[in-house]
């Protein structure tokens, strides 16, 4: 007979507070780069790897992350990321040099990337099938909530207190985190069984950051280099090689038969596709908010909100409608929704308001909740609890690269865009290179040199840009709705997962 732990939803809670942490991450390094480039003495290579070392590390461990919360129990391990990432944030904080500091956000996306697949495959141990939807709504929500807080609380802090109080935030939510996993998420045992895959490892870390790095390098330096493709085609090589192994080892790393089931499959692709879409709008808003609208760090995190309120709210609306009309239905029309408010971002001009920008956010916002939560929540409805560790590690590997293949893609076409139509006659060369790197680098230099027409040209050319970068998107979503209507299941009933006695679940 089987037994429903009595605090799932308290522990819910519990690892929502330590979600809210690598959302708040994502963005508040953003916010003290200026800071860190003068306090430092960082270089600009130095202020990049900044945020390349935590996504690389990141990138490298959640396969094995999963692996292992598979193999001896997510609890222990959680609690292990929990402390890591708050010591990580404790060095990031009091780095007195751009190497320490480099140094310190390895170790935050060590922490990082034990953090995201054990707390997802928890919801598989902790929830039946028929709450798993919402407990799902609720992590995916927990992951996107600290994106706008970010800014909000990295500005403010800011404005107050030393650049190390940006990464000090992450240490009480850690604590909290630490406490209430500790007395609220169950001790499930793990398999314990079979060797570790240590070439596996080898092999997909090495892949993983090498496809990673290359993506990042193209983003930075351009498609022309001929060592961002040597990057990507030795990360797709060691990948290849990666998968070729583990069909002939007897305790792989991943579980390559996930690929055979079609609601794993669908659900992790079509999410990754709707990450895909979501980073790209994540890339150019708070670009928008500050260069064209003149928004600070403080209120790019306010205007970011409607944003999330608009996942919030049709994300609660999915649940119900996925179990009324089927996943097909929903998520068909949460891509339309997702296409439509991204065509309509791309009509944003520069004299339009803020007004104007939320209206077509929060429609994305509603598409997005009608996506992101039903995809995983089918994805993960896939696994077996012996494999769940195994699979969310998969799931958020590729929406990892995909995240990081789609801001380096669309990177490259607003910056493509921007580029060509920026006026930089008669500038010096270094002033005009400046103006071509960025519209929030223009906008500074026209209002130093009082050259109004330069800003306008310099808003007018990232619109432009903007406009072909969400309209990139807007494809991506039309064709994510296809996709859907094609490849995803109907109404169904979801498919009972085996659970564990209740003689195999000890309260921690």
């Amino acid at each position: 007979m089987t037994q429903l732990h009595p605090r799932r939803w308290w522990a819910l809670g519990a690892l929502a507070v330590s979600l809210l942490t690598v959302g708040l991450d994502l963005t508040v390094l953003n916010v003290a780069v200026p800071t860190l480039a003068v306090d430092l003495g960082a270089t600009t290579t130095q202020l990049q790897w900044f945020g390349n070392a935590y996504t690389l590390a990141l990138a490298a461990l959640l396969l094995p992350a999963g692996l292992l919360g598979d193999r001896f129990g997510p609890k222990k391990l959680l609690l292990g990321a929990l402390a890591l990432f708050g010591l990580a944030s404790l060095g990031c904080a009091y780095s007195g040099s751009p190497g320490e500091l480099i140094a310190a956000r390895v170790v935050l996306g060590v922490g990082a990337a034990f953090l995201i697949p054990l707390s997802l495959s928890l919801l598989n141990i902790l929830f039946p099938p028929e709450e798993r939807a919402k407990a799902l709504t609720t992590w995916v929500l927990a992951t996107f909530a600290g994106i706008p807080l970010g800014p909000l609380l990295g500005g403010w802090l800011l404005d107050h207190f030393a650049w190390g109080s940006v990464f000090l935030i992450n240490v009480p939510l850690t604590v909290a985190g630490l406490v209430a996993v500790l007395f609220l998420i169950p001790l499930t045992p793990g398999s314990g069984r079979g060797a570790i895959d240590f070439a596996g490892i080898a092999l997909s870390a090495a892949g993983l950051v090498a496809l990673t790095y290359g993506f990042v390098y193209a983003g930075e330096q351009g498609w022309a280099d001929p060592a961002t493709y040597g990057l990507i085609a030795l990360g797709l090589a060691l990948l290849a090689v990666f998968c070729w192994a583990q069909t002939r080892t007897a305790s792989p790393l991943t579980d390559l038969a996930l690929f055979r089931e079609p609601r794993f499959v669908w659900g992790a692709v079509l999410a990754t596709m709707a990450s895909f879409a979501l980073m790209g709008l994540l890339f150019v808003l708070p670009q928008l908010f500050q260069a064209v609208q003149g928004a600070d760090a403080l209120q790019t995190g306010v205007r970011l909100l409607p944003l999330i309120g608009g996942m919030l709210v049709s994300a609660k609306i999915a649940e119900r409608l996925v179990t009324a009309v089927g996943v097909r239905v929903v998520v068909t029309a949460g891509f339309a929704v997702l296409a439509a408010g991204l065509a309509w971002g791309s009509t944003t001009a520069p004299s339009d308001g803020y007004g104007f920008t939320v209206a077509w956010a929060s429609v994305i916002g509603l598409g997005t909740g009608c996506t992101l939560p039903p995809l995983m929540s089918m994805a993960m409805g896939a696994l077996t609890e012996g494999r769940s560790g195994a699979g969310s590690a998969l799931i958020q590997v590729l929406r990892q690269v995909g995240g990081t293949i789609g801001v380096a893609v669309l990177g490259t076409v607003l910056n493509g865009v921007y580029r060509h139509g920026v006026a930089v006659d008669g500038l010096p060369a270094p002033v005009a290179d400046a103006v071509r790197g960025s519209a929030s680098a223009a906008v500074a230099v026209a209002e130093k040199l009082h050259r109004p027409a330069l800003g306008e040209s310099a808003r007018l050319a990232f619109t432009d840009g903007m406009a072909a970068t969400l309209g990139v998107c807007a494809g991506l979503g039309v064709a994510g709705a296809l996709l859907a209507l094609l490849f995803l299941p109907g109404r169904t009933a979801p498919r009972a997962q085996p659970r564990e006695s209740a003689h195999d679940v000890v309260a921690g």
